[in-house]
């Protein structure tokens, strides 16, 4: 396996066996380096948590220079692609909606979704003109070891631990979590292209199954963990733009 990282960016977790890196930015050349593959999986991504970065620098990333490398593999011989892609792809869309289907609209909202579902269309665009397998896999909440502290799982696990209150939202908010490992298992999974058609994209949930709201997902957690402090849900407004229900149909 051969994987793409930023000059200087290390993993976050220890590895049982290392990848052969190739330590160059998204917008590099890697042409000598995909001459010996058969899959391009792409789970780079620019700025996926807030706050996010200019919708330009996100267009550019996320679109232009994803775009690139993918036509850098397909000219040396690579015709299977897996994508990874974001549930916010839907944003408004999903208001009203029991279930999201891989049909309902991309209706995002903020310059990171934006420019996710701006790479959705441009990637099929691409599977249909050069007859490519394609697979764009969206992922819903995925939680777990590896994630920036920033976002709710970890801040959770670090408040827990210290014996800390966590204020949060009212915690409304309906989603399927889904963690990092069944993450990966699914998109492993995904490799297999035997059923699928060249030139025609295909769309796929990375999900469990499983709807819960926020609040009830911060209890569980905060109860395995045994946490000494509190929570304290409604210390913290909803967002500008919050998606208060977001939950897939499995196909």
């Amino acid at each position: 396996m051969i994987a793409q990282r930023r000059p200087g960016a290390q993993t976050r977790l220890p590895l049982i066996q290392d990848p052969v890196w190739v330590d160059r930015p998204l917008d590099g050349n890697f042409e000598d380096a995909l001459r010996e593959c058969e899959v391009l999986v792409h789970l780079a991504s620019h700025t996926p948590n807030p706050p996010y970065a200019t919708l330009g620098e996100c267009l550019y990333w996320n679109v232009q220079a994803s775009l690139q490398l993918a036509s850098q593999a397909y000219l040396c011989g690579v015709e299977k692609f897996v994508i990874a892609g974001s549930c916010f792809e839907y944003g408004l869309a999903a208001e009203g909606l029991k279930f999201i289907t891989t049909n309902t609209p991309l209706q995002p909202t903020l310059s990171y979704p934006t420019s996710k579902a701006a790479a959705s269309v441009a990637f099929e665009g691409f599977a249909r003109e050069f007859q490519s397998k394609l697979k764009i896999l969206r992922i819903f909440q995925a939680y777990g070891e590896g994630e920036d502290v920033k976002r709710f799982w970890p801040a959770l696990r670090q408040a827990a631990l210290a014996g800390d209150d966590f204020p949060m939202s009212l915690g409304e908010q309906v989603r399927d979590f889904i963690a990092v490992e069944e993450v990966a298992k699914q998109f492993c999974d995904h490799l297999d292209f035997s059923n699928s058609i060249a030139g025609r994209p295909e769309v796929h949930h990375v999900a469990s199954g499983h709807q819960q709201t926020l609040l009830s997902f911060a209890e569980y957690w905060w109860q395995t963990w045994h946490a000494k402090g509190s929570l304290k849900p409604g210390a913290v407004p909803y967002r500008c733009n919050e998606i208060m229900r977001l939950v897939p149909a499995l196909n």
